[in-house]
């Protein structure tokens, strides 16, 4: 049953990011000063959460790595 909560949300997630200024639906008007795209980033975390809960993590994607210097002489 949790599996299906969290992929429906996950589902509702993709589909709000989708379509977020056609008019569909839109939960705090993107207008208005500083708090109009946090719905969209809520809708972002929930996104990444299901992803998380089902083995997608992509937080490893902006994790700090050592970059290849090739002007260095080895």
């Amino acid at each position: 049953m949790k599996n299906l909560f969290v992929g429906l949300a996950g589902v509702l997630a993709v589909i709000y990011l989708l379509n977020p200024t056609f008019g569909v639906f839109e939960f705090i008007p993107d207008n208005i000063p500083f708090v109009g795209n946090l719905d969209e980033a809520t809708a972002t975390m929930v996104l990444i959460a299901a992803m998380r809960y089902f083995g997608w993590d992509i937080t490893d994607l902006f994790k700090k790595r050592t970059a290849i210097d090739f002007g260095k002489d080895q």
